[in-house]
C-alpha cells in the first residue's frame, strides 16, 4: 500500500504540473494570437535608382522621416528619363530588387515618377507580381486577378507571394517632400469627414457610380459620405476621399485635402504620370493638389470598374486602420494595368506602433 500511495501522489503531482503548464501554454498562445501584425516601416522596402539624383534625394528623406531600416533600402541603377521599360530590362531590375529583399519586406516604395510602365503592365504591378502577360489585356478584356484583393492579411508576401508596390511619385523634391510630410502628418489623426462620390455626366467613365449607394450603406454610419450627381466639387476644405470619373478634374486648386487623403478619377490614361500629351489628366495632379494617394491606368483598360479602386473597399480598409498601400491594393481586383502612387505608410485611422511580442523563452525560464 505504501508504494501504491507514492504512485498515486506522484501521478497527482505530475498531473498538477501538467495542468499548470498547459494553462500557461494556453495563456502564451492567447498573447501571441492577439499580437498586432501591422504593416510598418519594418516591412517596407524602399527602392532607389542611383542614376537618378531626385530618386536618391527622395529615398534619403523618406528613410529619415519614416525611420526605414538601413537593410530595407534597396539600390538599383538604370537609365533615367524613360516612361516605359522593356520586359527584358525590367527582368534584370526586378532580380536586383528581390535579391536585396529580406523576408520581412512585404511591399515596396519606388522613389520616382518614371518609368511607370513595363511593356503592357504598370511598373507597380510588374514588381508586385512579376511581369506576366496574364495581367495585360489586348482590347477590352479581363486580366488576372489580384491575390491580395479584399484580403484581411497584413503579410501579403508571406501569404500570397505578392509585394504591393507604390510610387512616391513627384516631378521635383519640393513636391515629394510635401507628399511625404502629409503622409507622416496623417498618422493617427482620425478625421471625421468627408468623402465625395461623384456621379458625373461622362457615362463611359461613370462606371463606378452604381456602387456608390452600397458604399454609403456600408460606411455612412462611420464616416461622412457625400453622394453627388455633378461633374466636380469646388471650395471644399474637408476632402478625405474623392472618387469620380472624368478625363480631367477641374477646380482642384480650390480644394483642401486632409493629410492622408485618397483621390482618383476613372479614365484611360491617368497613370501615364509624366506624359503631357495623353489628352487626359495625370494622376500626379491629385498629389500636387494635396492628396496623399492616387491611382491610374497606364494603358487602355476600357471602363471595367474592376481595373480601378472600389471606393467601398479602399475606404473600409483605411477606416479599419490599414496603411494607404494596403488599403489601395486590397481595393483593385485587376490592377495589372494600373499604377499606385502616394505615401505608402500613411495611416490616418491608426498609429504606426505595433504591440510587442511576449518574450516567450524568457517567460518560460522565469516560470
Amino acid at each position: 500500500m505504501k508504494y501504491l500511495r507514492l504512485d498515486f501522489l506522484g501521478f497527482s503531482l505530475i498531473g498538477l504540473i501538467l495542468a499548470v503548464l498547459l494553462s500557461y501554454q494556453w495563456f502564451v498562445v492567447e498573447e501571441i494570437d492577439s499580437y498586432d501584425y501591422r504593416f510598418t516601416a519594418q516591412n517596407l522596402g524602399v527602392v532607389v535608382n542611383r542614376a537618378d539624383p531626385l530618386s536618391v534625394q527622395i529615398g534619403r528623406y523618406y528613410q529619415t522621416q519614416r525611420q526605414i531600416p538601413v537593410e530595407n533600402m534597396i539600390y538599383v541603377e538604370f537609365e533615367t528619363n524613360q516612361e516605359k521599360l522593356s520586359r527584358e530590362t525590367f527582368s534584370g531590375l526586378r532580380r536586383q530588387i528581390y535579391r536585396q529583399s529580406s523576408g520581412q519586406i512585404q511591399g515596396y516604395a519606388l522613389t520616382w515618377a518614371a518609368p511607370y510602365r513595363v511593356d503592357c503592365m504598370s511598373i507597380t504591378s510588374a514588381i508586385a507580381f512579376g511581369f506576366d502577360e496574364k495581367y495585360c489585356a489586348s482590347g477590352c478584356e479581363a486580366t488576372a486577378p489580384n491575390p491580395f484583393f479584399n484580403r484581411d492579411s497584413t503579410r501579403p508576401y508571406g501569404d500570397y507571394q505578392v509585394r504591393p508596390t507604390m510610387m512616391i511619385a513627384a516631378k521635383n523634391f519640393i513636391e515629394a517632400k510635401a507628399l511625404i510630410d502629409r503622409g507622416v502628418m496623417a498618422d493617427g489623426t482620425y478625421p471625421e469627414k468627408a468623402a465625395y462620390l461623384l456621379s458625373t455626366s461622362d457615362k463611359a467613365r461613370n462606371a463606378r457610380a452604381p456602387k456608390f449607394t452600397f458604399t454609403q450603406q456600408l460606411l455612412g454610419a462611420r464616416f461622412q459620405i457625400n453622394m453627388l450627381q455633378q461633374d466636380g466639387i469646388a471650395d471644399r476644405d474637408d476632402v478625405m476621399f474623392y472618387f469620380t470619373g472624368k478625363t480631367k478634374v477641374k477646380d482642384l486648386n480650390t480644394l483642401t485635402f486632409l493629410p492622408g487623403a485618397i483621390a482618383d478619377h476613372l479614365t484611360s490614361f491617368g497613370g501615364q504620370l509624366t506624359n503631357e500629351n495623353s489628352g487626359q489628366m495625370s494622376s500626379l495632379r491629385w498629389l500636387e493638389a494635396g492628396a496623399t494617394g492616387s491611382y491610374g491606368t497606364v494603358v487602355e483598360p476600357c471602363n471595367f470598374p474592376a481595373k480601378f479602386s472600389d471606393p467601398s473597399l479602399v475606404m473600409e480598409a483605411y477606416l479599419d486602420g490599414r496603411t494607404l498601400l494596403e488599403s489601395y491594393w486590397q481595393s483593385v481586383l485587376w490592377p495589372g494595368q494600373g499604377v499606385f502612387i502616394g505615401e505608402p505608410l500613411a495611416r490616418p485611422f491608426g498609429d504606426q506602433t505595433p504591440k510587442k511580442v511576449p518574450p516567450i523563452q524568457e517567460d518560460m525560464e522565469n516560470f
